[in-house]
C-alpha cells in the first residue's frame, strides 16, 4: 500500500505577490502562521497590540522568500480597530482573525464589552467589515473546540454575563460567535456575488501562551501537564488555519485536526454543533454586533478594489 504523506506547511502553494494580515501574530499560532506564509512568499502584516513584541516576533522570521511588517492593532479597543483599517489602502488577499484571549478573569474592553466576547468576536467583526473593501480572497477566523461546551449559546440578553460570569462560559460564547460570524459573513458575501470566502478553523490542543492566562490555578496546572503530554506545537496547531487560507474549499468550511477528539493531527474538514450552524442566530448576532460596534457590512467588497477605493 502506498503511503500518502499528510498535509503540512511545506505543502503551501506559492504565496508570492499576496498580502496577508494576521491578528495576534507575535506568538503562538499567530507567529507560526506568519512564518509559514512568509516562507511561501507572502507579504505578511503582523497586527499586534504590542508593537515591540511584534517586532521581536518578526525578527524570528529569517530566510523567508516573502516579507513581514508590524502594525498596531488592539482588538479590545474599537478606536484602534478603526485606526488600523483607516490606514489600509491596498488589496489584501488573506485576513486571518487569529488573536484571542481565553478563560481570563472577568474584565472589560475599552468600550465596556466583556473582554473575551469583545476581543475574540466584536473586535474581529469590526476589523473584518472595515477591511472587506480590500479583501480579495478570503477571511479565516480561528474558533475552538470549546464552542461545543454543553449548553453553549449566545447570551443575547446578557452578553457581558453580568452576575453570571464564568471564564469558560465567556470563552465558549466567544468561540461560538466566531463560527456564527463566519456562517453569516459567507451568506452575505455569496448574496452580494463576491468571490471572497469566509472560513473558520481550530487548532485542536496546541501549546501556546493562552493557557497561562487562565483564571483558574487548577486549570493552569492541568493545562501545563496537557501541553507536555497531549498538545501539538504551535506550528502543527496553525496547520488548519493555513489549510483554510490556501486550499480550494467551500465558503463557511470549518477546519481542524483529524486526530482523536480533534486534539491533534493533520488538517481536515470538521463538524460543528447545531448551535453553531443556526442561520437565525447568525443573523441575530450580526445585527447585535453592528449595533454594538457601529460597523456594518460594506457596500464595496473585495475583488472590486479600485484606485478610487484605495484613496479613501
Amino acid at each position: 500500500m502506498t503511503h500518502t504523506p499528510k498535509w503540512n506547511a511545506t505543502d503551501l502553494p506559492d504565496q508570492t505577490g499576496r498580502t496577508a494580515v494576521v491578528t495576534g501574530a507575535n506568538s503562538g499560532l499567530g507567529i507560526a502562521t506568519v512564518d509559514a506564509l512568509a516562507r511561501a512568499g507572502a507579504h505578511v502584516v503582523l497586527a499586534v497590540r504590542d508593537t515591540a513584541r511584534g517586532e521581536a516576533a518578526a525578527d524570528t522570521v529569517r530566510g523567508a522568500r516573502g516579507s513581514v511588517e508590524v502594525r498596531r492593532l488592539d482588538l479590545a479597543d474599537l478606536a484602534s480597530v478603526r485606526a488600523f483599517a483607516a490606514a489600509w489602502h491596498a488589496p489584501v488577499e488573506l485576513l486571518i482573525n487569529n488573536a484571542g484571549v481565553m478563560n481570563i478573569p472577568e474584565s472589560r474592553t475599552k468600550d465596556g464589552f466583556e473582554k473575551q466576547f469583545g476581543t475574540n468576536h466584536l473586535g474581529h467583526f469590526a476589523l473584518t467589515n472595515l477591511l472587506l473593501p480590500y479583501v480579495t480572497d478570503r477571511v479565516v477566523t480561528v474558533s475552538s473546540g470549546a464552542h461545543r461546551m454543553p449548553g453553549n449559546r449566545i447570551h443575547f440578553d446578557n452578553r457581558n454575563l453580568t452576575g453570571a460570569y464564568r471564564p469558560i462560559t465567556a470563552y465558549s460564547q466567544s468561540k461560538l460567535a466566531n463560527l456564527l460570524f463566519t456562517l453569516e459573513l459567507q451568506r452575505r458575501l455569496a448574496a452580494a456575488g463576491s468571490p471572497v470566502r469566509a472560513l473558520a478553523a481550530h487548532p485542536g490542543w496546541a501549546a501556546t501562551n493562552l493557557q497561562g492566562a487562565d483564571a483558574s490555578v487548577l486549570r493552569r496546572a492541568v493545562m501545563r501537564v496537557g501541553n507536555r503530554v497531549v498538545a501539538q506545537d504551535n506550528k502543527a496547531g496553525a496547520l488548519p488555519t493555513l489549510y483554510a487560507a490556501t486550499q480550494d474549499l467551500p465558503g463557511a468550511s470549518y477546519l481542524g485536526p483529524d486526530g482523536l477528539g480533534e486534539m491533534r493531527g493533520a488538517p481536515t474538514m470538521v463538524g460543528r454543533t447545531a448551535a453553531a450552524s443556526d442561520p437565525a442566530s447568525a443573523r441575530r448576532l450580526r445585527r447585535t454586533s453592528e449595533e454594538l460596534t457601529g460597523v456594518t457590512f460594506p457596500s464595496t467588497l473585495g475583488g472590486e478594489v479600485t484606485a478610487e477605493t484605495a484613496r479613501r
